[in-house]
């Protein structure tokens, strides 16, 4: 019998963010421009919230979210709010690893990355949430013995450090090593759960393309080259999983899962490829998560082989379905995709195929809208591979949410 942790996760997820109402984005548009006060803005948020989470309930989902409709990006505010962190405005390039992908796409395009946000002293939790109201707004629209199944999307722990140079993601005087640096943001991160904990929540996602950056040939060849690199990419890789582990440490009756994903970003945007093979081995038997919700929609992410490395006290959520273009998925071919996955955990484990299938789940790939803007597909499309992911899951595991 597995011992991986059921509901959460469930067997049809959606990754946290969905596309925005136009009537809200052009508000926040409007808002951005300053041809809006944004007096009623929240209160827009608020009717908004209220529409999306009944169409997931119609859609058949446990898992809700706030489709981030109160964020920009998906990442939210986490960063910023922390004492010794601030945001910078029109940044010099040369403090960027110009190879990280999402750098390497922002800079292809003559822009600045958006919202970085830097080290200027030493960091620590200021005792307020930024995410804290995004959840009591979700637990005052749902039945209270639904609040467990609310699911939070959080920063990854990485987020503003993967992509500065060597040195030049905190200051010297400030920090004398990564792993200092490591050791506040841990602690910062063990308060942001405590707190959301304290307040009901039980099921929480760190969403990180980070990671699977780990996957790229490009990126790794970006890191070889790079001279003011101190450590190698694997070493860099190991750090993160130790500095994670710190970060995640959490009630047991907190279900904390992972999203790595290969970018997503505004016009269906991706910025790297590879598959998790590189990484599969130490990313499933020592990272402190119960569920790794993995993309899976196209080749970028390779095969399935990768899962034969996970423990049987672990649960995947396979994005087979992909948010970034409206064309659905034929549902036979998803249903065959999932039991060869099952395949693959089975070879691993040593359970049967059946066995393996308990500890899957079906999802998109990836959220709709990681960017405010969202990807090229309408709302309706939307809500129509919302269905499909439900009616997969349905059939694959059926009765089950």
């Amino acid at each position: 019998m597995s011992s991986a942790p059921r509901n959460p996760p469930f067997r049809a997820e959606h990754l946290g963010s969905l596309l925005r109402p136009s009537k809200l984005l052009d508000k926040r548009h409007a808002v951005q421009q300053r041809k809006d006060s944004g007096e009623d803005l929240r209160q827009l948020e608020d009717e908004c919230i209220k529409e999306i989470v009944r169409t997931q309930l119609d859609c058949g989902f446990r898992a809700i979210s706030d489709g981030e409709y109160r964020r920009h990006m998906f990442w939210g505010t986490f960063f910023p709010t922390l004492n010794g962190m601030k945001e910078i405005y029109g940044p010099e390039l040369s403090i960027f690893r110009e190879y990280v992908p999402d750098i390497a796409a922002f800079l292809e395009e003559e822009k600045v990355p958006g919202e970085s946000v830097i080290c200027d002293g030493k960091i620590s939790h200021t005792g307020q949430s930024s995410y804290i109201g995004q959840y009591e707004y979700l637990k005052s629209i749902t039945p209270k013995e639904r609040h467990g199944d609310i699911k939070m999307t959080l920063a990854a722990p990485n987020w503003y450090h993967l992509r500065y140079k060597e040195g030049k993601a905190y200051p010297k005087e400030v920090y004398a090593n990564d792993e200092e640096y490591f050791a506040d943001i841990a602690k910062a991160f063990q308060t942001e759960l405590q707190i959301l904990y304290d307040a009901g929540l039980r099921n929480a996602q760190v969403d990180d393309p980070n990671l699977a950056y780990f996957c790229s040939e490009k990126m790794i060849e970006g890191w070889k080259k790079d001279s003011a690199n101190t450590r190698s990419i694997d070493d860099l890789f190991d750090a993160y999983i130790s500095f994670y582990n710190d970060c995640f440490k959490r009630p047991d009756d907190m279900h904390l899962g992972i999203h790595l994903c290969r970018g997503n970003f505004v016009n269906s945007r991706h910025f790297s490829e590879g598959g998790y093979d590189r990484i599969a081995k130490k990313l499933f038997t020592e990272l402190n998560v119960s569920t790794y919700y993995l993309e899976y929609d196209t080749s970028r992410a390779g095969g399935f082989e990768p899962l034969k490395e996970l423990p049987k006290n672990k649960n995947v959520i396979l994005g087979v379905i992909t948010s970034k273009f409206p064309k659905l998925e034929d549902k036979e071919e998803m249903k065959q995709r999932i039991y060869k996955a099952a395949e693959s955990v089975a070879s691993g484990s040593g359970e049967s195929k059946e066995e393996a299938l308990q500890r899957l789940g079906v999802s998109p790939q990836c959220g709709f809208a990681s960017h405010e803007d969202g990807n090229l597909l309408s709302y309706d499309d939307m809500v129509e591979k919302l269905k499909l992911v439900r009616a997969i899951a349905d059939e694959v595991w059926p009765g089950q949410p």
